[in-house]
């Protein structure tokens, strides 16, 4: 039996076991295409390119469910009878690419630039929220008094 260690196993980070699932998930599913950037435009805001030449709007898809960014591509392959090929190396091919995107990341748009599809991303700060957690002195508490009351006969 093999135990594997992992940052997440830190007491530090309580309650990140989903997000463990979900990054091992998307390590495994993904084939490398199609390639893509992820960069840092400004200081909150990130962009992500994929390289989807070929791909017109239409055959594209961009789906955002919780914090799961999803882009999928179809395209339809043309079966014109009349079109002879002598060689053939440029199929039409779908895929679907996924991106986790951490708390505070909002998309704000997407575009389509010669061949390429960017993602523009910015990063939500959250103002600081400070709480005041009272602490109970279990010693000092007074106990519960309990009161009888005459039943009416």
């Amino acid at each position: 039996m093999t135990t594997r260690l992992s940052l997440f196993d830190s007491p530090m980070f309580l309650g990140f076991d989903d997000f463990e699932r979900t990054i091992d998930r998307l390590k495994k599913s993904s084939d490398g295409y199609p390639p893509y950037n992820i960069e840092q435009v400004s200081e909150n805001h990130l962009r992500i390119t994929l390289a989807v030449a070929g791909f017109t709007m239409n055959d594209l898809d961009i789906e955002l469910e919780h914090n799961q960014l999803t882009i999928r591509g179809k395209q339809v392959d043309d079966q014109n009878e009349k079109r002879i090929f002598i060689h053939r190396g440029i199929a039409a091919r779908q895929f679907q690419r996924g991106f986790v995107l951490a708390d505070g990341i909002e998309v704000t748009g997407a575009s389509l630039d010669s061949g390429l599809l960017h993602i523009d991303m910015t990063r939500i700060i959250p103002e600081p929220q400070i709480q005041k957690i009272k602490i109970k002195d279990k010693k000092a508490s007074k106990p519960t008094q309990v009161i009888e009351m005459d039943k009416e006969e």
